[in-house]
């Protein structure tokens, strides 16, 4: 199990390489402007494809 200190760690790490947050900053900000940024920097999820798109795909694809 990662403690709050390891993954506050690194997502402040990651912060820094996404956003070019310092430490300072990413400490600062507040839940919902990570929240924001994130929604941001993330391609809008689709809908789930459904059981028939699966189905023809796997047709078309199969594993062998």
């Amino acid at each position: 199990m990662t403690s709050f200190a390891e993954a506050a760690g690194r997502l402040a790490g990651l912060a820094g390489l996404a956003f070019g947050w310092s430490p300072d900053r990413f400490w600062r900000a507040t839940p919902a402007e990570l929240a924001a940024l994130l929604a941001a920097a993330m391609p809008e999820a689709g809908e789930p494809p459904s059981a028939d798109l699966i189905a023809r795909l796997q047709e078309q694809f199969p594993d062998g």
